[in-house]
């Protein structure tokens, strides 16, 4: 090969290279958005599901009522989760938030058996809480549900918003990234414009001329997905040794849509940014194609 040859495959590659490197960290980007919509949903529902509700029962109830009545929370459509908290283990949780024994300032012991449960998240909003208020006290020998209101429209209200603001970034993000990757895409077809003309000189359709170039930047897409998807891995990982909490907030599920929808992205830009950059120079005379 000579000389000449090398140094235009040379050129080539190093084009190809950053272009790919280019497309792949505006992928990171809008990878990691996404990654973030992830989170904050999963977040939510954590949150919801972390929200403890005690079912208040009836005093003197017998160890036997009290499997029947966990038994039919359990089974309730809307509940994740249970567990049956006695006087005494009440008594302690007192203790430890007024800082002293109340049974020795009253004279006998003020807590009541009660059962703790988490509901699912979609149930933890202020709608679905008033059927689940009337279900459980529909079960005999319990007294009341207690549970912070406020504290439940506060969380849900604050969510709604991050959300609102996450999907708006998002948008702008994906407008930001279909940019960049279309100049990126551009910049490498600008060398090729003589030739896109000279090929619709001697009669060449324009899906004929495109094909090639969409194939070619196709291929590009799906490297620099596949390469921000390995970035974005890395970090999960750095982050989930990090935060614990991380690896039960964000499922595997969720991680292979945002891997596919990563991937899904860089062909999908780079088509159509491929597709209107040589439609662009298809539509130049030649006299224009001197000083694009």
């Amino acid at each position: 090969m000579s000389k000449r040859k090398k140094g235009v495959v040379v050129r080539f590659l190093n084009a190809k290279i950053t272009s790919t490197i280019s497309i792949t960290l505006v992928l990171v980007l809008l990878g990691l958005t996404i990654l973030v919509l992830f989170l904050g949903r999963g977040i939510s529902d954590f949150v919801k599901e972390n929200m403890s509700f005690n079912v208040m029962l009836s005093p003197n109830v017998t160890a036997a009522q009290v499997t029947n009545i966990r038994k039919n929370i359990a089974a309730m459509p809307f509940v994740k989760s249970s567990r049956y908290i006695d006087k005494e283990e009440a008594k302690k949780q007192l203790i430890n938030d007024l800082g002293e024994d109340p049974e020795e300032l009253l004279g006998y012991n003020p807590a009541q058996d009660f059962i703790e449960i988490f509901l699912k998240s979609e149930y933890a909003n202020s709608d679905s809480l008033t059927l689940v208020d009337k279900r459980i006290k529909q079960q005999t020998n319990v007294s009341d549900l207690l549970y912070r209101h406020e504290a439940i429209d506060l969380i849900n209200n604050n969510l709604s918003k991050v959300t609102a603001i996450l999907l708006v970034l998002a948008a702008v993000l994906l407008f930001i990234s279909f940019t960049l990757i279309r100049n990126t895409i551009r910049l490498s077809i600008y060398s090729k414009r003589f030739i896109i003309h000279t090929m619709k000189l001697v009669g060449a359709t324009g899906n004929f001329i495109r094909r090639p170039f969409i194939v070619s930047n196709i291929f590009m897409g799906v490297v620099a997905g596949l390469l921000a998807d390995g970035i974005i891995f890395g970090l999960l990982v750095y982050f989930g040794r990090e935060y614990v909490e991380l690896q039960s907030i964000l499922s595997l599920t969720n991680m292979l849509i945002i891997f596919a929808i990563v991937i899904l992205m860089g062909i999908v830009i780079t088509t159509v940014a491929t597709s209107f950059s040589v439609g662009r120079y298809l539509k130049m005379d030649t006299d224009q194609l001197y000083y694009a």
